[in-house]
């Protein structure tokens, strides 16, 4: 027979969002259990260094930094469960969870900090030289790349964006498009194409990240010849895409056509009680800090939510 129980507020996610949700949570007074099917820290915890976070002075792992959140929200008493949610529904106002153990669980309230996961493009060597000169993210990362040479791959916005931002860093852009055009919005590409060390190789595709302990090089194919070429780079961004992690929720809350769950500042979804905190929801940054602020936010929104329907009883 599964085991069923109740918690006021279930938190999925154990990522910087969902964690920030658990501290504030707990120190509100609210009983809840947070649900992780990995190691907390989500994306931070295979961060090789961060230099961006406020409070460390010193560049600071993603595993150390992933293991210090956590280790405060035990401090606290927040209660982990480690399983993964299969779906969710709704009766009423309540949220029915079923977890891959069997477990049953209900709640008044549901914080989704799941995050979303980048598209890779499985091309030899990204996979091991990820976070060896491998990168998702500029903003992260592209610090570490000044003054180098680096290969950007993609041709939409969050390419272009990412490539004009390396372009003030590295001393070599170059930015890898399959097509003979970018997808980009028009202004996008004006202020992309006008950067001086900033070079599009139209028509091709990443064949393979080469090095060992790091990057090393690319090779480069031309989509209409089949000429393949070495690039001399010391690191490679892949902006292809994005996957967030709502499948559990398809049909409980509005996503995007991208699959994104719609969720303002207030972290409030289209389902009463349902709220998204993270890389989970829509937002123009997706961020460390702009996690843990929306942990906070989804937390408020959480106490308001219960106050409002006088389900005050529910706290600790």
């Amino acid at each position: 027979m599964s085991e069923s129980r109740h918690v006021p507020l279930v938190i999925v996610g154990g990522g910087p969002a969902g964690l920030t949700s658990a501290i504030y949570g707990v120190r509100a007074g609210i009983e809840l259990e947070l649900i992780e099917m990995g190691v907390p820290g989500g994306q931070v915890f295979i961060a090789d260094k961060i230099e961006n976070y406020p409070g460390f002075p010193e560049p600071i792992s993603g595993p150390e930094l992933s293991e210090r959140m956590k280790k405060q929200a035990e401090n606290l008493g927040v209660k982990f469960t480690v399983d993964r949610v299969k779906s969710v529904k709704l009766d009423g106002e309540t949220k029915a969870i079923s977890l891959d153990s069997g477990v049953e669980l209900t709640c008044d309230a549901l914080i989704v900090a799941t995050g979303s996961t980048p598209r890779k493009l499985g091309v030899k060597g990204e996979a091991k030289l990820w976070g060896r000169g491998v990168s998702y993210c500029a903003s992260c990362d592209g610090a570490f790349f000044k003054d180098q040479r680096i290969a950007v791959v993609g041709g939409g916005d969050t390419a272009c964006q990412e490539a004009i931002m390396l372009s003030h860093l590295a001393s070599k852009v170059y930015v890898i498009h399959r097509r003979d055009q970018f997808r980009a919005q028009e202004y996008i590409v004006r202020c992309a194409t006008s950067e001086p060390n900033l070079e599009v190789l139209w028509g091709s595709v990443l064949k393979s990240i080469d090095g060992e302990n790091g990057v090393e090089g690319v090779t480069v194919e031309n989509v209409k010849t089949g000429e393949q070429s070495k690039l001399e780079v010391e690191g490679v961004f892949i902006f292809i895409g994005m996957n967030p992690i709502t499948d559990f929720v398809k049909g409980v809350v509005e996503l995007t056509g991208e699959g994104y769950i719609k969720a303002g500042e207030d972290t409030r979804t289209s389902a009463t009680g349902v709220f998204a905190a993270g890389d989970v929801r829509t937002k123009p940054a997706r961020q460390i800090t702009t996690a843990v602020g929306d942990g906070a936010n989804a937390v408020r929104a959480v106490e308001i939510y219960f106050i409002e329907r006088g389900l005050s009883g529910r706290y600790v």
